[in-house]
């Protein structure tokens, strides 16, 4: 019930920043992505069900908040970086903080990827290198470059958690 709480704080406090915040630190009119952070640190952390729970919440919160005319488009897109993430969780190391930053790298490429495929490609638009060159690569790379501190936060509080839960039992 705990985890359930933190994940929803966590879901929130992200949703909160990136939408209200990082529109002043926009560069290029990118801005890094926290939803797909905690969603891929998550599933990277805890494995596929709750990276795949997460990532619903956090989509359909988008959804909701930013959706022009397809709802669950987010949700699902979340939806698989979460599973995705979460197949992962086999190769998780308490002590590495360069395979999460990797996996959240390929994440936001895959996520940015499937993002034109669905909103632009269906609709005709085929200029992917143009897509790739001016949105996809620089968000990556922003987006990383929040990881590395953001990370190490999420890092903090799923350890906690589970001293907590270990103490419980």
């Amino acid at each position: 019930m705990r985890r359930l709480i933190v994940y929803i704080i966590e879901i929130i406090i992200c949703f909160l920043i990136q939408s209200a915040m990082f529109h002043y630190i926009a560069l290029a009119d990118i801005m890094p992505n926290l939803l797909l952070i905690l969603v891929v640190a998550t599933g990277h952390m805890r494995g596929r069900t709750p990276g795949m729970m997460l990532g619903l919440a956090s989509g359909l919160l988008v959804d909701l908040m930013y959706a022009s005319y397809i709802i669950g488009l987010y949700a699902l897109l979340h939806l698989i970086i979460g599973y995705l993430a979460g197949m992962t969780h086999r190769f998780y190391s308490k002590d590495d903080y360069t395979l999460p930053i990797g996996i959240i790298a390929v994440c936001d490429f895959l996520y940015g990827f499937f993002y034109y495929v669905f909103e632009f490609l269906l609709r005709g638009r085929l200029d992917l290198l143009f897509y790739l060159r001016r949105i996809i690569l620089p968000e990556v790379i922003y987006t990383v470059a929040v990881s590395v501190l953001l990370y190490k936060l999420l890092h903090t509080i799923n350890s906690r958690l589970e001293r907590s839960q270990d103490e419980e039992v």
